[in-house]
């Protein structure tokens, strides 16, 4: 087996890992809240609200896309501090992601959720900033997540604010 192909079964795994990690949070997340779809399909919903099978589609495309992003980071050089400080803050916005999904849908504190959403959304321009430093095309792979959280932000204040008593 020549070099190259083991760097090519390296790379493959490494990227897997990469996409898998993401995909995993999304994945528990989902699980925790399997059983609240009913609650938030029955919510006053905004106009502009999609149906309910477009975001676990759009989440998976953006675990990926992250994934992906994170991966061509950690290549820059793990030993790097400044791969890992960004791979560090990626792993935060990770784990808020995570957490926004239980607060919004498990626990059903929609204003408290938006606050959190906020703060994703920081540690996501945060860490896209960092992987442009590191690698612009990991950072243009963030974008669609930025948008999309934007709108999740905007769909959660309305939600929020609908469903007031």
């Amino acid at each position: 087996m020549r070099k190259s192909d083991v760097q090519n079964k390296k790379s493959i795994l490494g990227i897997i890992i990469a996409i898998g990690i993401a995909l995993a949070v999304g994945g528990l997340s989902s699980f925790l809240t399997r059983n609240t779809m009913e609650i938030y399909q029955q919510l006053k919903q905004p106009a502009f609200a999609p149906p309910g099978w477009v975001f676990p589609i759009v989440w998976t495309v953006l675990f990926v896309l992250m994934g992906i992003a994170s991966y061509r980071v950690y290549l820059k050089g793990i030993e790097k501090t400044e791969v890992q400080n960004a791979l560090m803050l990626y792993g935060l916005q990770l784990t808020a992601n995570f957490f926004w999904t239980i607060i919004f849908f498990r626990w059903g504190l929609r204003g408290f959720a938006f606050i959190w959403l906020i703060f994703l959304w920081i540690l996501i321009i945060l860490t896209t900033m960092k992987f442009y430093k590191l690698d612009k095309v990991a950072a243009y792979l963030m974008v669609p997540y930025i948008l999309w959280v934007s709108f999740a932000g905007l769909l959660n204040y309305s939600i929020w604010q609908l469903n007031r008593p």
